[in-house]
């Protein structure tokens, strides 16, 4: 039987992954990677031991936990504090996918003589016609993770099996039920996972000895509106929490960590017509060649539904996305993630230039 390493979590999605793939006759391994301890001994709810243990053992599968903490902070954990810092907002799962999770659990398949790893993740690995490797977005589109995916190589999706692209949440929590899987009725993980208690801007804080000042609000003219406590407690499109009272409705628009500013304005002054991406990945399609365009769907948040938009090659490593539409809340430090029209992700790059201005429509370029 073909043997795969699946990434067990300790949830109830990598669990069924497990248990499909063994009902399917492969030889199932199970591993999980410890990517976090707090200082009072909390895990991280991508590595909590005890449970995917325990789900191993009902499985009747082979079981090893792997040590990968110094890497996840150097690699994960620093950036993402970085980043905040600097007023961007940062997808530590985009990054921990491939540098910790893929990288971590192939180097580990090779030294157990295995040639394929699995994951939990709501998402579909297929080949193209053209020879490549990509993931299609998951059939039940609420639960879909491709936009956290947009990273992987190709080496990486030529190994990997995700059994769950076409299972809803409540199938895979019957399918769990059934198996007498411990976890079928564990709850799901809904913050950053190595944030065990608090908030991420308490967890910045408390590692840090970075100076976080306060600042002024201001409107898109610099007229100040009030005071901010610090520039990490607040993330582009931001509504509630911002502590400040203007008699209508105000989002975050802009963070300036040159001048320790935030810009607000209301929601008609949120949406942007164009952005910029660097740091640029293409997955189903080659890398696009200087002034190359392409007419796709982006997302630009993981929640987003996505909007149709031209991209254009503009540099190296820099390409000009414009909307149909003006999307809100697109944030320096966020991924935007690129999709054909049968939901097969092309590639995806980091936001690192929002526009407000009035632009020409695609359609009159």
């Amino acid at each position: 039987m073909p043997k795969v390493i699946v990434g067990m979590s300790g949830g109830v999605d990598s669990a069924v992954a497990a248990y499909l793939l063994k009902q399917a006759g492969y030889d199932v391994i199970g591993v999980t990677l410890r990517t976090w301890q707090s200082e009072d001994g909390q895990e991280s709810r991508c590595c909590e031991i005890d449970d995917a243990r325990e789900t191993a053992r009902c499985l009747g599968i082979p079981y090893h936990a792997f040590n990968c903490t110094l890497d996840f902070e150097r690699k994960v954990v620093r950036p993402f504090m970085d980043d905040y810092l600097q007023g961007l907002t940062p997808n530590p799962c985009v990054i921990c996918n491939r540098a910790i999770k893929w990288e971590r659990l192939l180097c580990y398949a090779a030294i157990l003589g295995v040639d394929l790893v699995a994951t939990g993740h709501y998402a579909s690995v297929v080949k193209l016609p053209n020879g490549r490797y990509t993931v299609r977005r998951a059939l039940h589109s609420e639960k879909d993770q491709t936009y956290m995916l947009y990273r992987l190589s190709q080496e990486q999706l030529e190994k990997t099996l995700m059994p769950l692209g076409s299972y809803s949440k409540q199938e895979v929590r019957d399918i769990a039920e059934q198996a007498g899987l411990p976890v079928a009725d564990k709850p799901d993980s809904q913050e950053i996972c190595f944030v065990t208690s608090g908030g991420y801007a308490d967890f910045i804080r408390s590692r840090t000895d970075a100076e976080i000042p306060e600042g002024n609000f201001v409107d898109a003219d610099g007229h100040v509106l009030g005071r901010h406590k610090g520039i990490i407690h607040y993330t582009v499109g931001q509504r509630k929490g911002l502590g400040v009272a203007l008699g209508r409705p105000a989002y975050v628009r802009k963070i300036c960590a040159e001048k320790n500013e935030i810009v607000l304005g209301t929601s008609g002054e949120t949406g942007c017509p164009s952005i910029v991406c660097r740091d640029l990945h293409f997955m189903a399609i080659p890398a696009l060649q200087a002034g190359e365009e392409l007419r796709c769907l982006v997302k630009v948040r993981y929640h987003h539904a996505g909007q149709t938009a031209l991209i254009r090659k503009t540099g190296e490593d820099a390409i000009r996305i414009e909307f149909e539409k003006p999307v809100r809340s697109a944030a320096p430090g966020q991924s935007a993630v690129f999709y054909d029209e049968g939901g097969c992700l092309l590639g995806g790059g980091i936001i690192s230039d929002v526009h407000f201005e009035e632009k020409q429509t695609i359609e009159n370029r």
